[in-house]
């Protein structure tokens, strides 16, 4: 019998892994984002292999009445998932052994079962660490004497996605960097330098930049009524930022109604570069 500990309003999803879990996560955001009015917690167990934490987790799972998705190689841990969830009625999707056992009837070639094999550690795997560890140490204009060892450079105000953006292209491969656009601090001189076929500016509604600078505010516990989120500083950030767009001459995105993975795909085709997964 399933119960629910936690407040009964919240879906709770599980995702197993006995690699990072990053298929099924992809999966479960994709499907939620059809849910925006949902409330949902996502509990994230990677590198699962031993059978003992894995029921404990299952346990977990049941009294939670979560949904659970796994991406385990190993055929003897995932039929532990599949019979504590047939025991106890808790609702799996098995997201690897179905498809793999289907290709296995069809070739007649047993699946090797290597957990994380599609994270063979190639060179394209280590370009795409590289690239992440790129975004982290360059994010929001630090050291920005690096600017010209990135593949992409994204300007903008506060509050257009600079950050994000920039970390969803190192996931794909690309060394990307953000620069923030702030009227009262000077740009460094090596931004006018570079290639600027490489560069792309953020830009967005003052509507929508007042609300998510709103949000931010609350967050931090601050008076909403600061001159960051008000009408007028935004309307001058924006034409600070279009007056640099123009001298840079460099194509502009507005995020208004784009999904980070929208402007990346913009990004990527404006650029020429594949849009790929590493």
């Amino acid at each position: 019998m399933q119960n629910q500990t936690e407040n009964s309003n919240v879906l709770h999803y599980f995702i197993l892994s006995d690699s990072i879990g990053e298929t099924a996560v992809k999966l479960v955001k994709s499907i939620l984002a059809q849910f925006p009015t949902v409330e949902a917690k996502l509990h994230r167990y990677t590198f699962v292999s031993d059978p003992a934490h894995l029921k404990r987790i299952l346990e977990k799972a049941n009294r939670l009445d979560a949904l659970v998705y796994m991406t385990i190689a190993d055929i003897e841990l995932a039929h532990l998932v599949e019979d504590f969830c047939i025991d106890t009625g808790l609702i799996c999707y098995n997201l690897i052994q179905p498809y793999a056992l289907e290709i296995s009837r069809r070739t007649g070639v047993k699946p090797s079962e290597i957990s994380g094999a599609q994270h063979e550690l190639d060179d394209q795997y280590f370009n795409r660490v590289k690239a992440m560890e790129f975004a982290a140490s360059y994010d929001d204009g630090k050291n920005a004497n690096s600017l010209a060892e990135a593949d992409i450079v994204i300007l903008g105000v506060s509050r257009t996605g600079k950050t994000p953006l920039c970390m969803y292209l190192a996931v794909m491969g690309y060394k990307a960097m953000n620069l923030p656009l702030i009227p009262e601090n000077e740009l460094p001189e090596m931004l006018f330098e570079i290639d600027r076929s490489k560069i792309i500016g953020l830009t967005n509604d003052p509507e929508i930049l007042n609300k998510h600078r709103l949000s931010r505010m609350r967050e931090y516990g601050m008076s909403e009524s600061s001159r960051y989120s008000s009408h007028d500083r935004i309307l001058n950030e924006l034409e600070y930022a279009d007056e640099i767009y123009r001298e840079l001459g460099c194509p502009v995105i507005n995020v208004a109604d784009r999904s980070i993975e929208e402007s990346a795909s913009i990004i990527l085709d404006i650029m020429n570069l594949p849009v790929t997964w590493h």
